[in-house]
């Protein structure tokens, strides 16, 4: 089974090694990352420059680009055969709500399954400190049997990424595996307006209150219970129910 692992913390983030070593027992991984920070990137391409791989290792390689960029690069052009799945993450932080939308782990996974991969992410929901991120190497061993499950699925859901959320406990202490759909979650307080050295208003987007909302099977309830969230994701997001009521709100121009 031939694996391409990724994310958008960069190549050197340490929830992409632990990944790769969650992966590593089930087939033959390749990585291609990019070479910093590319959160909230979504699913953005680089269009106006080229792109640069750069071979780190066995199977691994440096990209200057977004995470979507590493997908299509390493399926079209590094790889010599295309991956039977793409593995998006460990991203240092979760990925539940409205997250998916901004995020650079759950976009490159919507790439895989966009170009026909069967495509799994994975995010952490702890912080980026230290002492959160060094959590991460006792989730490799639960995180390994879950993707072994995962990857075995005899029937993977067409057009549809399962996006995990893992919670911030000792892996000895993951109560079990939900299956959730999205909460809700809404900031407050994120735009931080300071002054630059010269004096001039800038203003840093980040930070704040985040309040949750939804259902008792939501991603974010699984969590807080210590359990790991498994949500399927579907590219297709057309309203269906509007369609099929257009007397309800469609008139004739």
């Amino acid at each position: 089974m031939r694996l391409l692992c990724t994310n958008d913390d960069g190549i050197l983030a340490h929830g992409l090694g632990c990944l790769v070593a969650a992966a590593e027992p089930l087939g033959e991984v390749t990585v291609v990352a990019p070479d910093r920070e590319q959160s909230a990137t979504s699913h953005s391409l680089t269009l106006h420059h080229p792109l640069r791989p750069i071979l780190r290792g066995e199977r691994r390689w440096q990209v200057d680009g977004t995470p979507t960029d590493c997908v299509m690069l390493a399926v079209e052009g590094l790889m010599e055969e295309r991956p039977d799945f793409v593995l998006s993450g460990i991203n240092h932080g979760q990925n539940m709500g409205e997250d998916v939308l901004y995020s650079g782990t759950v976009a490159a996974a919507m790439e895989g399954i966009s170009i026909g991969i069967p495509s799994v992410a994975i995010s952490f929901a702890g912080g980026d400190l230290r002492a959160d991120v060094s959590m991460l190497d006792y989730q490799i061993e639960p995180l390994t049997r879950l993707l072994k499950h995962l990857l075995n699925l005899r029937a993977f859901p067409p057009q549809t990424l399962l996006n995990v959320n893992l919670p911030p406990v000792h892996g000895d202490d993951i109560k079990g595996v939900k299956l959730t759909r999205l909460g809700r979650r809404v900031y407050s307080n994120s735009i931080k307006p300071m002054l630059d050295p010269w004096g001039r208003p800038i203003y840093w987007i980040g930070g704040g209150s985040i309040e949750w909302s939804g259902h008792a099977d939501s991603d974010f309830r699984a969590v807080e219970e210590g359990f790991i969230s498994v949500t399927p994701l579907h590219l297709d997001v057309t309203h269906h129910a509007m369609l099929d009521s257009p007397e309800s709100w469609w008139q004739e121009l």
